[in-house]
């Protein structure tokens, strides 16, 4: 029995809580500088020649469960643990300290109440009556008193030690939001160009919602540099052939039945070139970071069999087209729609370019609880603000004397400024 008591008393400790918000905050900044959910292969190509930080590598990243730290089985335990801390606090400590605020003290003697910081000793001659008549005016004044024979006992503002009970109430919500979120929520990451859509499946492999991109548009400046880039989608709700349409840009996502579509970002994902006499040909285009910051391309051959290729590149999905040598001399810039260009002895004529749309959806079933959590614990906080102030009253009938003493939680001296007004209709003072 007394071990399970140490434990409690441990797993309560304000120390162990604090040490446990300082281990989540950190693992939530390393949740934040590694990205999270990519596939297993591009951690083990970008962090296992390269560690991050210089000493956690790609398979020992992977083994610690860095790459879904929300959702890994450590930083779960670790917020169950901070919930029970909580909840034992709760139970420990602020709910008898909530029931003894509640509960009325019954001073008999003066001498109880003599030696509280706010002590007065007043004269009269009507010591009853005066008891009597400061009970009414505390009444006036918003106490409420609770009065026995030639004595009372009165408090105002008792409601704010209920303040930090709901605080914790609100964090345990706020970390049982957190933790569903992790374990119940999806986040898909498409590219899709208009026209084409997507599945979105739920866990058991059955279709959520279908989202279908009918229009993407890019906005910029006269300058060239992208402003904002919309999508207008139609949400199809499962046998169903018609849904809703509805647009997302940047900073402006859709939001529908607990799914978030996010307008994220964009890319150039194919060209359709024309070579020669041939056909209208849809080549895949990628990127190029090594030449630059939304860089698009693809080599191309210029003869049958492979060989002398060059290379075209492209950052607006207006143009223009350059076309380089595999010296990287320019030999040429087109634009989509106008007449061919020789290159290297063969007419080249850009038709147009695909621009694809990059959304990011995401559903967290932990939101509504994160939320309530989060107006939990407003009231909570703006309740413990309040002040909860006591006071006693007792007369002594043979020395004709009343003596009054007071406490409160808070702004003890705005309750001692105040005491004066409030003895101030006992008679003969």
């Amino acid at each position: 029995m007394t071990s399970l008591r140490r434990l409690i008393a441990f797993i309560s400790s304000l120390k162990v809580a604090i040490f446990l918000l300082f281990i989540i905050a950190i693992s939530s900044a390393l949740g934040t500088a590694i990205p999270q959910g990519e596939s297993t292969q591009s951690y083990l190509d970008a962090y296992q020649e390269h560690p991050w930080l210089g000493f956690i590598n790609g398979e020992s990243l992977i083994r610690f469960e860095l790459d879904h730290v929300y959702s890994s089985n450590w930083f779960l335990g670790l917020l169950g643990w901070l919930a029970i801390s909580l909840i034992i606090c709760s139970w420990r400590r602020q709910i008898p300290i909530l029931q003894s605020a509640l509960r009325w003290i019954d001073y008999r003697k003066p001498q109880q109440i003599s030696k509280f910081a706010i002590a007065e000793t007043i004269q009269t001659t009507k010591t009853i009556e005066d008891i009597n008549q400061l009970a009414e005016h505390l009444e006036k004044k918003g106490w409420k008193v609770k009065q026995s024979p030639g004595r009372l006992a009165a408090r105002k503002g008792a409601i704010g030690r209920i303040g930090p009970p709901i605080i914790h109430l609100g964090l345990v919500l706020l970390l049982f939001g957190s933790a569903w979120g992790s374990l119940q929520g999806q986040r898909v990451e498409r590219f899709l160009v208009p026209g084409r859509s997507f599945e979105l499946l739920n866990k058991d492999g059955q279709n959520q919602l279908t989202l279908r991109l009918n229009n993407f548009q890019i906005e910029r400046d006269p300058a060239g540099r992208t402003e904002q880039f919309r999508s207008n989608i139609e949400i199809i709700e499962p046998g169903q052939n018609e849904g809703q349409s509805k647009d997302a840009s940047v900073n402006h996502p859709i939001r529908f039945r607990g799914i978030t579509v996010y307008q994220a970002d964009w890319s150039l994902i194919a060209i359709t070139i024309q070579i020669g006499q041939s056909p209208e040909l849809q080549l895949p285009l990628q990127s190029f970071p090594e030449l630059g910051e939304q860089i698009w391309g693809l080599v191309l051959p210029t003869k049958k069999d492979g060989s002398d290729p060059v290379l075209i590149s492209v950052s607006n999905e207006d143009g223009p087209v350059q076309i380089f040598d595999e010296n990287g001399q320019l030999l040429g810039s087109l634009r989509p729609g106008s007449d061919s260009k020789e290159i290297k002895g063969i007419p080249i004529r850009i038709i147009k370019i695909l621009p694809a749309s990059g959304l990011l959806l995401k559903r967290d079933p932990g939101v509504p609880i994160v939320y309530t959590s989060f107006a939990i614990t407003l009231v909570g906080g703006a309740l413990s603000i309040l002040a909860t102030r006591q006071l006693w009253a007792i007369a002594e009938t043979e020395k004709d004397l009343i003596y009054v003493g007071a406490l409160s939680n808070r702004n003890l001296s705005g309750l001692a400024n105040e005491i004066p007004q409030l003895i101030a209709c006992i008679s003969n003072k």
